[in-house]
């Protein structure tokens, strides 16, 4: 998944290594896996070149299909019958006791060293790893907007091994089912799994449309990956009479198809879809030229001593080099980057080496387990249980966050002053470094808190363009005030709810996830925003149809125009200026809110990583200021439109340009830019003399009163 969520794949090989048999070993796919995990790790480093390196997992899924549909294939021509109980024990004994030996070791590592506050999180990745649901748990948690810069999980590798396993909970059924269905019918025992791989590929191309992150760890639209290599066994024995002239060449142009698209794909490129189709096929072609050997086919390379080697140890390489390079930067407090993640990389092959010597092999070939699948079994099940529950108690006794002082209730000073504005510049200028014992809410539980505008459905996600309605407030009310813009506006709504309440306002939301107010086309994943227009056209018909009292626009400074104009300013100037004529239109009075200082970087996990130095965590202007030329654009525009300028600065930053995480008892952001629920609610009584004025029943169409930071008294300073 291209995460944003954060923008790196997390990809890996659950593999299934050749057994003891008398069939020969195929050294060509020792050395694809060698490929294929070299450039995950390369990916995964942010070595320049390799920035597709995530499709090393495509081709592990097509290796795996085709292995273990090889073993199995021998199984039903020698006995006529598939062992369940056998294969599950062998599943068992290959992948378990690395897995979980990796997933304890990084479960502790995240305890010691990674942000405190996301213990319980990672303790939930890891039983879910453990479990094999590892992948659902990441869609879900990639397609909510607000977690989308949230740092990766040390664990968020486990997902292929997820996807791989819950495909092997289906596949040998369906083979032996078609297995039997052929041999009644003589017919080929392929259909179903034809009929299989290209639904999954249907669903791959639809849902990497739609939904990014269920199309990237989903199984649904991976299963026809494996089920390319499952076909390529069913066809291997014709394979093996294809001439040298042609296998070779085959070899050689699969390789190429794998590399090229490690190197071509980057973290913009929609993937899986139609983009998967190049590292699948390319891997399918070195499967299927290699079952015909020949001279100067791709064994020149693969099948070279070094990456032989290598492919032996990826399963275990693959396990720790994610661990390694989420946990060690931080325990030694050294920022991730160049050779030195490279360097980490690299560190891991000797723990995959030991583990392979010391846990896979021992555990795999002991002979009290060889040959007897419910000591397997029971093994395995063990293993997965013991884990899940370490890792659920683990999360019981979370490590301590605070340092056990209180703080004053910033909530109640702000709203109980005779100034609101004024006392919240003393807060501002005495902000602790500490995090307090009575932090409202728990820095756990920030990030988690939601408004009842995410709550209830109305925050329009990226690629929707629906107008809820959503209204709050007192709905009966004539005076109606419309909260319209991006994430950056919704998360004013807490203030706003509570002023609607206390004022008996109508409030009615139209928000959506990363959406310019401006009448400007930005750039998401690489492409144009095109939703985002359709939808700001329809949010705009709405509030005419409205006709509110006021409209509070308010939208982040980041996003980049699909067509860059020479004068930058110009362009979001003329853009906001549209659109707040537009909502002019309507007759409404038009509030215009500007975009809040960003902290250093994400907040709640800066908190819980320096408890006591939270100075570290906090930003100084102009720094804080996202996009200086974005704002002055809004600022002429508004002034151009005659509409109301509101500027937060002053309730972030101190005069001397500090601008703290932690005022009073409360935490000022949930993540990298947005303001926290809690903190937003706090600030309704230094918003509310700035919106007021338009809503009382004899208001007029003067200007309302601007804020800036440089006015006095209710204005802040």
């Amino acid at each position: 998944m291209k995460t944003p969520f954060r923008e790196v794949r997390d990809t890996g090989p659950a593999i299934e290594k050749t057994s003891r048999t008398p069939h020969p070993v195929r050294f060509d796919i020792q050395g694809l896996r060698a490929v294929a995990v070299s450039l995950v790790v390369l990916s995964h480093a942010g070595v320049r070149g390799f920035s597709g390196g995530y499709v090393g997992v495509d081709v592990f899924f097509v290796i795996s299909g085709f292995l273990i549909t090889s073993l199995l294939l021998r199984e039903l021509s020698t006995t006529g019958a598939i062992s369940i109980r056998k294969f599950y024990a062998r599943r068992a004994l290959r992948l378990l006791p690395a897995s979980t030996l990796v997933v304890l070791a990084t479960l502790a590592g995240s305890w010691l060293f990674l942000s405190k506050v996301r213990f319980e999180e990672y303790a939930g990745d890891a039983v879910a790893s453990a479990l094999y649901a590892i992948n659902i748990r990441l869609a879900v948690g990639g397609t909510d907007y607000l977690a989308e810069g949230s740092p990766p999980s040390p664990f968020q590798h486990f997902w292929s091994l997820a996807v791989e396993e819950q495909f092997y909970l289906l596949w040998p059924l369906v083979l032996l089912a078609g297995w039997r269905l052929a041999a009644r019918r003589r017919r080929g025992p392929a259909l179903p799994l034809v009929v299989g791989c290209l639904v999954s590929f249907w669903l791959s191309v639809e849902v990497t449309a739609s939904s990014a992150p269920w199309a990237y760890f989903g199984s649904h639209t991976r299963f026809w990956e494996l089920g390319a290599g499952a076909l390529l066994a069913l066809a291997a024995e014709r394979l093996t009479r294809l001439p040298a002239a042609a296998a070779a060449p085959l070899t050689w142009a699969g390789l190429t198809c794998v590399v090229l698209a490690a190197v071509r794909f980057d973290t913009a490129t929609p993937f899986p879809g139609y983009h998967a189709l190049l590292p699948v096929l390319g891997a399918w072609l070195v499967l299927a030229g290699g079952c015909a050997p020949a001279r100067g086919d791709v064994r020149l390379l693969l099948a070279t001593r070094p990456l032989v080697r290598l492919g032996g140890l990826s399963y275990g390489w693959y396990l720790w080099h994610w661990p390694v390079l989420v946990i060690v930067p931080e325990a030694l407090g050294r920022p991730l980057g160049g050779a030195w993640a490279l360097g980490l990389c690299l560190l891991a092959l000797p723990l995959a080496w030991a583990t392979l010597r010391l846990v896979e092999n021992p555990v795999r070939f002991h002979p009290a387990l060889r040959g007897r699948p419910g000591r397997a079994l029971a093994l395995g099940g063990g293993l997965s249980a013991g884990a899940a529950v370490l890792a659920l108690t683990a999360s019981l006794f979370p490590p301590s966050v605070d340092s056990g002082r209180d703080a004053v209730d910033s909530r109640y000073e702000i709203a109980a002053a005779a100034d609101p504005a004024l006392r919240l510049r003393q807060l501002l200028g005495t902000s602790g470094t500490s995090l307090p014992g009575n932090l409202r809410p728990a820095l756990a539980d920030i990030k988690d808190t939601r408004s009842a505008l995410y709550r209830d459905g109305c925050h329009v996600g990226y690629d929707s363009t629906r107008i809820p309605s959503c209204v709050y407030g007192d709905r009966a009310s004539d005076r109606g005030v419309v909260l319209f813009g991006d994430s950056h506006a919704a998360q004013w709504f807490p203030a706003l709810d509570r002023l609607a309440r206390d004022h008996r306002w109508k409030l009615v939301t139209l928000t959506k996830s990363s959406c310019k107010a401006a009448a400007v086309t930005i750039v998401r994943g690489g492409r144009p925003y095109s939703s985002c227009d359709v939808w700001r056209d329809r949010a705009i018909a709405r509030i005419r149809a409205l006709r509110p009292a006021l409209v509070i626009v308010s939208s982040s400074d980041a996003g980049t125009p699909v067509r860059p104009a020479a004068d930058p300013v110009r362009q979001w100037s003329d853009g906001f200026r549209t659109t707040f004529d537009a909502l002019a239109a309507s007759g409404a009075r038009v509030a215009v809110l500007l975009d809040t200082p960003w902290p250093r970087t994400d907040a709640v996990d800066c908190a819980a990583r320096y408890p006591l130095r939270l100075d570290r965590c906090g930003n100084r202007l102009p720094e804080a200021i996202r996009d200086p030329s974005r704002r002055q654009a809004v600022t002429d525009a508004a002034r151009s439109a005659h509409a109301t300028l509101i500027d937060p600065v002053p309730w972030l930053c101190t005069p001397a340009g500090t601008c703290p995480v932690l005022v009073g008892d409360t935490l000022v952001y949930r993540d990298d830019s947005h303001l926290s629920e809690a903190y937003a609610e706090a600030l309704a009584p230094v918003l509310a003399p700035h919106l007021t004025p338009a809503l009382r029943p004899d208001a007029g169409k003067d200007p309302l009163p601007e804020l800036h930071a440089t006015d006095k008294g209710t204005a802040g300073n």
